[in-house]
Parts: structure tokens; C-alpha cells; sequence
């Protein structure tokens, strides 16, 4: 089954939000509107805006007040893939060039600046207090997340609470702020909205997890890019950090540089996998997933909660 069948009967509104991403590029810049365009038509899951709806639906819900937060969340998370795939020196994302592969390096960081600017404001449509605080509070740590990730990179004596706190920033924290400000737009109470927010957080805890799995177990079709991408750009992720519980292995995984080939690579993966890592890795990211449901058995019984429910599955055991 596809992701977008299970919220089909959002589909009229996440046109909406479509279109609004491709109207919030606008530019006079034709460079930057061409740079920003690439990304957008790139595709995506838009897991942000759909969790945005989906948590709206509990309160008095308004698309043209709640696209403003959806396409806000979106643009916040584009930024942030502009600028990481500059980090990372990154070719490919989702199997098409990324912007700093078609342009460079400095295109690539004004796109994303730019993008993120348009997503502030996007926000300020939105006339309340709690909403931009939660913002703002977000946008901090997902920058603080950026800089801990160039700090990272190679640094292979990390432990899991760096790898747990350096996923909570880049992922986790604005999912959670998608199910929050979609709650907070609506006029929920604050008892709902809170609960939102820590389902959005431990599904984008198993989410990121997933994510860092896949990049083992997927094929370079599947994933868009090489297999074992992250490990060669030099981020550390859960399976990495289980695998390097063996002596052997640990010794093969911090040989690991840019000029680490194709070949090694492979046979480096196959070693990861036979260390019984990935399936630990998937224990954590299921674990998160439960707490994110027993979260869920606390909001109201109805339709969009058995939709949260699918959505947040779906993402937490996908394949690929």
C-alpha cells in the first residue's frame, strides 16, 4: 500500500498546500526561484503537512488558515535539506541532482535561506503567540541539530545519547512541532495540542531510526543514492554505533573516509548487518513507535486518530 492512500480524503487539501509551496518561491530572482523549484518538484513524502491536517482535525479546522502552518513546516524542512546536502556534499537526493549539484555551494546556501525565509513568513499569517514561540523554539534547535551534525561527522567514539539527541533535532523535533502547531492553529486546548506534540516526537524518533536502516538494507534504486551513503559522509547512525559493539567490525568502520570506495563499502555493509545491528536497531525505533500509540489512546476516539495511527505505522515499518 502507498503512503498517500491512507489519508486519501486529504488529498483536495494537500493540493492546496501544493500549490501554495510553489507560490511561497516565487522570486524576483530568477535563479533562486529556478534553484527552490528544483527542490519542490523533487517530491517528497510531505509527512510534516500531513501530520499538520491530521492533528488539525481535533480542533475547529480551517484549510485556508492550516495550509499556512503545513506549507510553513515544509519549506522549514526543504531549507534544512538544501543545507544539509551542502554538508554532506551530496550529488543525489530522492535519485535528482541536488540543488548545490546543479549549481554550487553558494547557490545551494542562499536557496536554503531563502526558502527558510519564506516559510517565516508563511507564519505570520498565523495570529497567535503560542504558535510562534513553538517556532522559534523549534528553528533553534533544528540549527543546533545542523551544527552538531558537522561536528559529528567521523567522530566515531559518539554514544547513543549524542546519536538519540542529534536525531531529535535534525527529525524528531519538527515532526512534533507539525502535530503541535496543526493542534494549536485549530484552537485545541493545550492538553491535546501537548500530547500531539509527543506523538510527533517518538514517531519521529522510529522515523529517523527507519531512515538510518534503510541506508543498509534498501537498494541505491530505492534509496535515490548509494547504500551506506550516511556512514561514508561521515554520520554516525544506530546501526553503526551496534555494529561497532564488535571489535572487527569497529576497526573496519573507522577506516571509513570520503576515498572509501564502492567495493568497500559493499563489504562493509555486509559485515554491519551480520553484527545483528540492524535488527537491534529496530527494536529502538519500534519502541518509540509504541510509546508514540499509547500517546495516541489518550486523544480522542475518531477518525483521524485511527488515520495518525496508519500514517505513523506506515512510516515506522516501511521497507523502504
Amino acid at each position: 500500500m502507498k503512503l498517500q492512500r491512507l489519508y486519501s480524503f486529504l488529498k483536495t487539501d494537500i493540493d492546496v498546500i501544493e500549490k501554495e509551496l510553489v507560490a511561497a518561491i516565487q522570486s524576483k530572482s530568477d535563479l533562486l526561484q529556478s534553484a527552490s523549484l528544483n527542490l519542490i518538484q523533487a517530491g517528497g513524502k510531505r509527512i510534516r503537512p500531513v501530520f499538520v491536517l491530521l492533528s488539525a482535525k481535533f480542533g475547529k479546522y480551517d484549510i485556508e488558515v492550516i495550509k499556512n502552518v503545513a506549507v510553513s513546516l515544509e519549506l522549514i524542512h526543504m531549507a534544512s535539506l538544501v543545507h544539509d546536502d551542502v554538508i554532506d556534499d551530496a550529488e543525489l537526493r530522492r535519485g535528482k541532482p541536488t540543488v548545490k549539484a546543479r549549481w554550487d555551494n553558494r547557490i545551494a546556501m542562499y536557496t536554503g535561506d531563502y526558502i527558510l525565509a519564506c516559510s517565516l513568513e508563511y507564519m505570520t499569517k498565523i495570529e497567535n503567540s503560542i504558535a510562534h514561540r513553538i517556532l522559534a523554539d523549534t528553528m533553534v534547535e533544528v540549527c543546533i541539530g545542523e551544527i552538531k551534525q558537522i561536528q559529528d561527522k567521523y567522530r566515531f567514539d559518539q554514544n547513543l545519547r549524542d546519536y538519540l539527541r542529534r536525531i531529535k533535532r535534525k527529525t524528531a523535533i519538527l515532526i512534533a512541532a507539525s502535530c503541535q502547531l496543526g493542534a494549536v492553529a485549530a484552537g485545541t486546548d493545550e492538553e491535546i495540542h501537548k500530547k500531539l506534540y509527543k506523538f510527533g516526537y517518538y514517531v519521529g524518533m522510529s522515523y529517523q531510526i527507519t531512515d538510518d536502516i534503510l541506508d543498509f538494507t534498501a537498494s541505491e534504486k530505492q534509496l535515490g543514492k548509494p547504500a551506506g551513503s550516511d556512514l561514508l559522509q561521515g554520520n554516525i547512525t544506530l546501526p553503526v554505533l551496534y555494529a561497532m559493539q564488535n571489535p572487527s567490525v569497529e576497526r573496519m568502520i573507522k577506516t571509513v573516509s570520503e576515498s572509501t570506495t564502492k567495493e568497500e563499502m559493499k563489504s562493509l555493509i555486509i559485515n554491519i548487518k551480520e553484527t545483528g545491528a540492524i535488527e537491534k536497531s529496530n527494536l529502538l525505533s519500534q519502541l518509540y513507535l509504541k510509546k508514540a500509540m499509547d500517546i495516541l489512546e489518550q486523544l480522542p476516539n475518531n477518525r483521524f486518530r485511527k488515520s495518525l495511527i496508519d500514517v505513523a505505522n506506515f512510516i515506522g515499518k516501511r521497507k523502504y
